[in-house]
């Protein structure tokens, strides 16, 4: 891969919602290098398993790709766990293409996102999104949850846990850190019953996260994992995204190449980025911006309204301005953003 910092996928939602069927489904057609940090307690085996069978990397290095943290809830261990598990990875990350961490249906993000900002770790990782599953049949029956039982197991046989959060703000938590929600087992719904999950799932998170149907773990890798060939991306992803043949369940996803020669500044560019988001559902944008007097390109890097940014050499054959510019390929739900990012200035 031409960056050198890898991206890391944060998949988090309740036992139950679908974690490990879309971690199976990423992993056998993302055609990326990926590894998994799996803690899913109480049934971390099971999963485990289950990743390993996808047949997504050579047999000698399945042990050193899956990686199992059943210690507990991982944002109580983050510091005895995750840690060292992290930095185990990244001793080997230019073999790889990004990270996946599968978090307990009991964990609340913010601590593990706070964790990838140690210094032993944040120059060599991106957050490359936090990616959140809702149970939409549970949720339709007015709970967050379809298996109180399991969740309650969880609870009582994991002595780590330092927080007894209520499941309701336990859901609200993983939604607002969510920059994507997807709502696992809608094909189980109405339209109707769809609409008003969505609503209730704004109503609980940030108003302006996308959110997405996904039934039995399928969608287009590259809105959970990023773009990691921009021209492959823009003639691939002209196709539509189907899950099933429900309407509410349609997904078309637009690309867009963007590529101007003209001076910007990071600030500038980024309040025009982060305010196109919910205007045009954006969902992915990658690429470079050459800055007047800056001897390194920037590497951008977004999902949602969720901007990374770094100063980091780009390779020899890809597209240079004479002076000043940017070459972006941006992911999107409603078309022109191109247009709009014209008229902003």
């Amino acid at each position: 891969m031409s960056d050198s910092r890898l991206p890391v996928t944060v998949v988090t939602g309740f036992l139950g919602s679908g974690k490990t069927t879309l971690l199976r489904h990423l992993l056998s057609e993302g055609h990326q290098r990926l590894a998994v940090v799996v803690n899913e307690f109480g049934t971390v085996g099971l999963d485990g398993d289950l990743l390993k069978n996808c047949d997504f990397c050579p047999d000698d290095e399945v042990d050193e790709r899956i990686v199992e943290l059943n210690n507990g809830c991982l944002c109580c261990t983050v510091q005895e766990d995750f840690l060292p598990a992290m930095e185990a990875l990244l001793l080997r990350s230019n073999h790889l293409d990004g990270i996946i961490i599968e978090t307990s249906g009991l964990a609340l993000p913010k601590p593990l996102l706070q964790a990838l900002n140690w210094p032993a770790i944040r120059s060599k990782v991106f957050i490359n999104g936090v990616v959140t599953l809702v149970d939409g049949y549970a949720l339709s029956n007015g709970s967050p949850v379809g298996d109180f039982q399991s969740i309650n197991e969880q609870i009582t046989n994991d002595n780590s846990i330092d927080h007894l959060t209520p499941i309701n703000e336990l859901f609200r938590d993983q939604l607002i850190s969510a920059d994507l929600v997807l709502i696992s087992r809608s094909d189980l719904l109405s339209a109707k019953d769809f609409s008003l999950v969505r609503d209730e799932v704004k109503k609980q998170g940030n108003h302006i996260t996308n959110i997405l149907p996904i039934s039995n773990g399928k969608i287009e890798p590259s809105l959970i994992l990023g773009l990691t060939n921009e021209q492959n991306n823009i003639s691939r992803l002209d196709d539509h995204d189907h899950d099933h043949d429900h309407d509410h369940d349609h997904v078309d996803v637009i690309s867009e190449h963007l590529r101007f020669e003209f001076p910007i500044e990071q600030d500038v560019l980024r309040e025009i980025l982060v305010k196109l988001v919910p205007e045009y559902q954006i969902l992915r944008l990658k690429g470079r911006c050459w800055i007047e007097g800056k001897a390194l390109p920037l590497q951008i890097q977004m999902v949602g309204s969720r901007f990374n940014s770094w100063f980091e050499n780009s390779s020899d054959a890809s597209w240079k301005p004479s002076r000043a510019g940017l070459d972006l390929v941006c992911l999107s739900l409603k078309g022109g953003v191109k247009k709009a990012f014209e008229h902003s200035f």
